[in-house]
């Protein structure tokens, strides 16, 4: 079951049984964060050489050896965003799993992967907008960013993805009230 680590527990999957089936040893392992700011409304990013209409997404990225989930998190995080000035609220406890879709021409499919299993993060924004910054890494992922609210994000990403964000949508909501 993929939950938060505290309060009420995420829905259980459709078919249970089939999930526990999954070879996770075939996803790359990735941490997300969702980045909420004092006004509850969480971070997005517009993917770099994407076109629209699904094209937006919350950082993540994938975890480096020996790397413990948490620190890749935030080390995703400021790669991509340039934000360090956070507070940990929770995270998934679980694996959330998408697959790549069959026409996927991406270089993670092409080294052999089926797909992505992620562990998320919720953490609330503490520093000032200008500290955000989508050129602090020479990799740049993202060529704009908004906050907006957490229930538009599984519209806005590509639809092979949106399962893995309702999920994660529904374990974090409670931390989109204003502080």
């Amino acid at each position: 079951m993929t939950t938060a680590q505290s309060g009420p527990a995420a829905p259980e999957p459709a078919d249970r049984s089939e999930r526990s089936l999954i070879d996770l040893s075939l996803y790359r392992s990735n941490v997300g964060v969702v980045l909420f700011n004092e006004a509850g409304q969480v971070w997005l990013g517009r993917r770099i050489h994407t076109p629209g209409p699904f094209n937006w997404q919350f950082p993540q990225g994938g975890v480096d050896k020996g790397e413990d989930l948490l620190s890749a998190a935030r080390r995703e995080l400021a790669e991509e965003t340039g934000v360090v000035s956070t507070r940990f609220l929770n995270r998934t406890d679980d694996w959330i799993t998408y697959d790549f879709p069959e026409d996927y021409r991406g270089s993670k499919l092409a080294r052999g992967w089926r797909g992505q299993k992620q562990v998320w993060f919720a953490m609330r924004f503490t520093g000032a907008e200008a500290e955000i910054n989508l050129y602090a890494h020479h990799n740049v992922e993202f060529d704009d960013w908004r906050w907006a609210p957490i229930d538009e994000a599984p519209q806005l990403v590509v639809p092979f993805k949106r399962t893995a964000y309702e999920t994660v949508v529904h374990a974090f909501r409670r931390y989109a009230a204003a502080v």
